[in-house]
């Protein structure tokens, strides 16, 4: 019997790609936050999950020369501008620090718990796979 990456991982595998997009864009947002008209942004997970599951999370163009840019393209509509929850300070800033640390937080947990899920998954499998456990 074939052992199906896709099958051993589910869902979890996507899940860790979009929590770790996840992390980049509000720690991003963190970073900007004194800049001047930077809006805050967010990410649709669903939608993103369901894109990654389509295997379109990242789409790489292909490099016909060794001396041309590796370019990325992100798919479209999971990166969305999020409602300000604060009144404007006049900059055009929309970055709320204390929303933006408290949501890395909590993808960090959740992230945490996605790795932990994997590695008790893949723990079982080498045990399966050694013998162990008899």
């Amino acid at each position: 019997m074939a052992l199906s990456m896709d099958k051993l991982m589910g869902i979890q595998q996507h899940t860790l790609g979009v929590r770790t997009q996840r992390a980049e864009l509000i720690a991003n947002n963190i970073a900007n936050a004194d800049t001047p008209g930077y809006k805050a942004k967010g990410l649709d997970f669903q939608q993103a999950l369901q894109q990654a599951q389509r295997g379109m999370e990242n789409h790489k163009m292909a490099r016909t020369h060794e001396q041309h840019f590796s370019v990325e393209v992100k798919p479209q509509g999971t990166e969305k501008f999020r409602t300000p929850s604060q009144p404007d300070t006049g900059d055009g800033n929309t970055v709320d620090v204390q929303l933006e640390q408290n949501l890395y937080a909590q993808n960090a947990l959740e992230y945490e718990m996605t790795m932990n899920f994997l590695d008790g998954r893949i723990s079982g499998v080498k045990k399966a796979l050694g013998g162990q456990g008899r």
